[in-house]
């Protein structure tokens, strides 16, 4: 990894180079051009443009991407586009360009679209630009080639202008509608309206509710590989149990398919061992794995077009559950069949958490488990102690899709052929809690599964993993390395 990248002090800005010797880099480029091919989902994308445009009339809407984020001092993060921006441009996975802006400008009785993006970097002495070999944040010879203007117009299907001309374009006095916290120069050309930017916020994430044919599809191909890298997990618990970390094992055994058949990951991978699973969103992932443990494993393949999965399977790494752990595992698929079979297109959306919240609470008010004792009234919410958060959320671009919508239209609304969610009860037994036997303490169980409301019912898009505890077992024993 090369570590001259400049003077210190200087951060993200440019190598040095010794005067007199830029000119060497100005000729002698053979001619590289593409002819990219429309991207997959660009037909889709631009429907959902006509919907912003006709929603927004007269008013000006941006969109923009995002920029690179620092890890620490000169290196980024890996970039990943807003969501927003690429729902309505279809962009795939590497050829997003950080600090793109997507832009409809009010034409008449539409909006002319433009994508403002960085080229390619220039390769000509009289460009005067010296980025190609000098801006290690974003020359062609320190992150690779980026698409020329007229190629990435092809290749979305929208009209584009170079980025340094977004202040230009903006400067025109006009109703404006931004996507806030995203790029900090269009946030300073464009006064902040709390109001009409929260009502955009709202409708770009309310228009990803119902998943047209393309964007389950692409939902279909993430929860395959998901799929794929839970078998992965499955046949690799031998060797995760002889690591310090073992849980870095699984982690890293995940990740690979990931990266592999996609973009990488939808979220951090969950790789939860014995008692941390009892902490919902575990991705220290620094533990052992033993023999005798249950591991909870919650993980995401995201594809090329950054739609993601989001599946989670507890299993015994053993092999087999102990008594104890089968008695919580069952429960847990009780309750997550109970909200299977809530899902319908009609029914109100909480109806598959109440009916799994119902499962879980009657079962264990059985066992003797009602936080605060019998004296108070028999109330799922109870029982959160044991289970803290609710049952499932939407999927799509984001793991939790559509968090901005209004609540009437997602929270309290009702199911939708289209709609793409989770349903995933949980059982959490913190190992410090006395008000649950000691056999019980320490035991954490998740069983998560993607769905795609169809017109008559519910299609499991992760059918491909065993659920019940006699197929997790029987899976174990034959895929166990």
């Amino acid at each position: 990894m090369d570590g001259q990248h400049g003077s210190p002090g200087t951060g993200h800005r440019t190598t040095s180079t010794p005067a007199g010797t830029a000119e060497l880099f100005g000729h002698g480029w053979a001619v590289t051009d593409l002819a990219p091919a429309l991207v997959p989902g660009a037909a889709w994308a631009a429907k959902r443009r006509a919907a912003v445009s006709a929603r927004f009339p007269g008013e000006r809407v941006v969109v923009p991407s995002g920029g690179l984020k620092v890890r620490s001092n000169d290196f980024d993060y890996a970039f990943r586009p807003h969501s927003a921006y690429v729902h309505l441009t279809a962009e795939q996975g590497t050829s997003a360009v950080p600090d793109s802006v997507l832009v409809f400008e009010p034409w008449g009785g539409s909006h002319q679209v433009t994508l403002f993006v960085r080229p390619r970097s220039p390769r000509d002495l009289g460009s005067g630009s010296s980025e190609l070999h000098r801006d290690f944040r974003h020359g062609e010879f320190w992150v690779g080639r980026r698409r020329t203007l007229a190629e990435t117009a092809d290749a979305l299907g929208i009209g584009t202008d170079h980025r340094d001309r977004v202040q230009a374009a903006l400067s025109r006095r006009v109703p404006t509608r931004v996507v806030r916290g995203q790029d900090p120069l269009v946030d300073s050309l464009v006064p902040p309206s709390a109001t009409a930017d929260c009502e955009l916020l709202a409708f770009l994430s309310e228009l990803r509710l119902v998943k047209d044919a393309w964007e389950i599809e692409q939902v279909g191909d993430a929860v395959r590989q998901t799929v794929a890298g839970f078998h992965d997990v499955a046949g690799e618990l031998s060797r995760a149990m002889r690591a310090r970390r073992g849980e870095r094992w699984i982690e890293g055994t995940f990740n690979r398919r990931a990266r592999l058949e996609g973009h990488g990951l939808g979220f951090e991978t969950i790789a939860a061992a014995g008692a941390h699973a009892c902490a919902l969103h575990w991705t220290r992932n620094d533990g052992p794995v033993r023999d005798g443990d249950l591991l909870l494993l919650d993980a995401g393949v995201e594809a090329d077009s950054f739609y993601t999965g989001d599946v989670a399977r507890t299993l015994p790494v053993g092999g087999r559950f102990s008594d104890a752990q089968r008695r919580v595992y069952d429960l847990v698929f009780a309750a997550q069949t109970a909200g299977i079979d809530a899902l319908r297109p009609g029914a109100p959306y909480g109806d598959f958490h109440d009916a799994a919240a119902r499962v879980i609470a009657e079962g264990l008010d059985s066992w003797g488990l009602r936080p605060g004792g019998r004296h108070l009234p028999h109330e799922t919410s109870l029982y959160r102690r044991y289970t803290v958060c609710g049952t499932g959320h939407m999927l799509g671009l984001d793991c939790h899709d559509c968090a901005s919508a209004r609540n009437e239209t997602y929270a309290t609304g009702t199911l939708e052929a289209g709609h793409v969610l989770t349903v995933e009860p949980g059982l959490y037994f913190q190992p410090d809690d006395l008000t649950v036997p000691e056999e019980l303490r320490g035991i954490g169980v998740r069983i998560e599964d993607d769905f795609v409301i169809t017109a008559d019912g519910a299609l499991c898009l992760s059918s491909g993993l065993p659920r019940h505890a006699d197929e997790v077992e029987a899976w174990m024993s034959t895929t166990r390395g």
